[in-house]
C-alpha cells in the first residue's frame, strides 16, 4: 500500500511543527504539502528544516487548492474561517480532512456538515486517546447520577488560546448533557459574576483559566450531596495531539464521505 500523502495546514504554527516532525518519523505517511496564508514569512520556506525534522523537499505555499489536489488528505489546527475553507476543498476534491480546529459557530459547524457530503471529514475537539475515553465515561457518570450531582467543568490552557470554554470542555459538557438527556445550548452556565443567585438545578457549569503554557487540563465534578466525583485529565505534550490526528488520518483513508470522530477511530460510540 502506498504511502498516504498529507498537507499540513497552518505548517509554520506549533501544531503544524509538530505534525511536520511526527509525519516524517511515521512509516506509511507522506508529508506532499505544508500551507500558511498568503503573506506568510514563512511562505517558500522547507517545511521539514523549518520544523526541525530535516530537509522534507516541501516548501510552504499559500495554494491550498494545488496542495490537496495532489494529496490524500489534510490535518488542520488553524481557526474557524480557514477550517471551513479547507472543507470545501476536500469536498471538491473529495479528500481526508482532520479538523481539530475549535470554535466554530452554528453556521460554521453547518458549512462542515455540508462539505462531509463529499469528503471524508474527521473533526475533534480533541484527538488525545484518553480525553476520548474520559468523554465516554463522562457520559455513563451523568446518566448514572441524578440532578442531585451538580456538573462542573473546569479547564486551563496557555495564554495565547483564543476560544473558550475549549473544545474539549464542550465535548466533555456534550458528553454530560447526552448522558441527562438535555440540551446542553439550554443548560449551561459560564461566566458566573457578581450576585447570581442560587446555581439552576440540572445546569452544567464552565470555567475556563488561562495562563502560561500549560497544554491542557480538564476536570469535570460530580458535585453532590456531601461527596464529589472528579475525573480529569492533563495533556502534558502537544505532540499527543498530533499522534492522534495522524491516527485518525490513517484511519479516514478510503473510508466514504461523511463526518466522523475519534469515538469512529477507537471504537468508542457504544459506550
Amino acid at each position: 500500500m502506498s504511502d498516504m500523502r498529507l498537507v499540513i495546514a497552518g505548517a509554520a504554527g506549533r501544531m503544524g511543527r509538530v505534525l511536520v516532525r511526527l509525519i516524517q518519523e511515521t512509516p506509511g505517511l507522506k508529508l506532499s504539502g505544508a500551507i500558511e496564508p498568503e503573506g506568510h514569512v514563512a511562505i517558500g520556506e522547507d517545511a521539514g528544516l523549518l520544523a526541525g525534522a530535516g530537509r522534507a523537499l516541501v516548501q510552504i505555499s499559500s495554494n491550498a487548492d494545488l496542495a490537496l489536489g495532489q494529496a490524500d488528505g489534510i490535518i488542520d489546527f488553524t481557526i474557524p474561517a480557514v477550517s471551513v475553507e479547507l472543507a470545501g476543498l476536500a469536498a471538491k476534491h473529495r479528500k481526508v480532512h482532520v479538523i481539530g480546529t475549535t470554535g466554530f459557530s452554528v453556521a460554521e459547524e453547518e458549512a462542515i456538515a455540508s462539505s462531509a457530503r463529499m469528503a471524508t471529514i474527521m473533526k475533534s475537539g480533541n484527538y488525545s486517546l484518553g480525553v476520548n475515553l474520559l468523554q465516554a465515561l463522562v457520559k455513563k457518570a451523568a446518566a448514572a447520577l441524578d440532578e442531585d450531582f451538580d456538573i462542573e467543568i473546569v479547564e486551563m490552557h496557555h495564554n495565547k488560546k483564543i476560544d473558550a470554554p475549549s473544545g474539549t470542555a464542550l465535548m466533555f459538557g456534550e458528553a454530560a448533557a447526552a448522558g441527562r438527556g438535555i440540551d446542553l445550548a439550554q443548560q449551561s452556565e459560564r461566566g458566573r459574576d457578581g450576585h447570581t443567585g442560587p446555581r439552576k438545578r440540572g445546569a452544567i457549569g464552565f470555567a475556563a483559566l488561562r495562563g502560561g503554557t500549560v497544554v491542557g487540563d480538564h476536570t469535570v465534578t460530580f458535585a453532590g450531596p456531601a461527596e464529589r466525583i472528579s475525573l480529569s485529565h492533563f495533556a502534558e505534550d502537544r505532540g499527543l495531539f498530533a499522534r492522534g490526528a495522524l491516527k485518525a488520518a490513517i484511519w479516514a483513508k478510503g473510508k466514504p464521505a461523511g463526518l466522523y470522530s475519534m469515538a469512529d477511530v477507537l471504537g468508542l460510540t457504544d459506550l
